[in-house]
């Protein structure tokens, strides 16, 4: 019986940060003309209610700290305090970004390296045949699978990432024999895989949760760094060097949950 099938959470992001912004500009240009307050009374309240806002309603602390950040810096480019770039600076900024982050990825996680570390303790709590198929789903730079080989030195690795820029990074430093390519991991098919790594974020693991149960076998692995799979019972929960848990699900387990093993 596999576990639990999870329903995915809509994620509108970067959707939130951009209203945010456009209410911030409207509510300061609304004490400018409308109550005529001075510039730095209504850049002051408009910035504080924004930042105020973002801390409460922005959910991780990245997507904080982008929605507190846009207004002032966008203010502060607007007045010109600092000297603008030229439009063809912008043009090349927004391709880079364009690029290490394409629109489709924004729901996904952003760039966090699996520390060295983060997986030692892995081969104490589950098992894998011979030449066992393990995906890094989202491999970024390739920090993940250079983690996994270091567990699993004889598996056949395999990294699929968005961003192709990163994805050539990833295959220059992954470890010899791996094969990364650039992709959508959410469109590869998971039952090729004995072992599955996420690291992802809160919002997207109920659809990881969904992805594996409809096409994981059992007796394979879901591993996740830091963020726990929505009402899936754990065959264990690690606890890396750096204190973060390391979520170690076997598909096809309905057993109470595992008591949790310290790395």
């Amino acid at each position: 019986m596999k576990p639990h099938r999870a329903t995915p959470a809509p994620d509108r992001w970067p959707l939130p940060a951009l209203m945010l912004w456009l209410a911030a500009w409207a509510g300061f240009a609304a004490l400018r003309i409308g109550l005529q307050r001075p510039v730095a009374e209504a850049f002051g309240i408009t910035a504080l209610l924004a930042m105020l806002w973002a801390v409460r309603h922005g959910g991780t602390p990245m997507r904080r700290m982008i929605m507190a950040l846009g207004f002032p810096l966008s203010w502060v480019l607007a007045a010109g305090v600092v000297p603008l770039p030229p439009a063809w600076v912008w043009g090349l900024l927004l391709l880079a970004v364009l690029a290490l982050y394409p629109w489709r990825a924004w729901r996904d996680a952003p760039l966090f390296p699996t520390p060295p570390d983060a997986l030692l303790g892995l081969a104490a709590v589950i098992w894998l045949p011979p030449r066992a198929r393990v995906l890094d789903a989202g491999c970024g730079a390739g920090d993940g699978l250079r983690a996994l080989e270091r567990v699993f030195p004889d598996a056949e690795l395999y990294g699929v990432e968005r961003a192709w820029p990163l994805a050539m990074l990833a295959r220059l430093r992954s470890p010899v024999g791996a094969r990364v390519r650039p992709g959508d991991f959410w469109s590869e098919d998971w039952s090729r895989y004995d072992l599955i790594y996420l690291f992802q974020r809160p919002e997207t693991m109920p659809r990881a949760a969904a992805k594996a149960a409809a096409e994981m076998r059992a007796g394979s692995w879901l591993v996740s760094l830091e963020f726990a799979v929505p009402d899936w019972p754990a065959h264990a929960t690690l606890v890396c060097p750096d204190g973060r848990p390391l979520w170690v699900y076997a598909v096809g387990e309905s057993h109470a949950p595992a008591a949790a093993a310290r790395a």
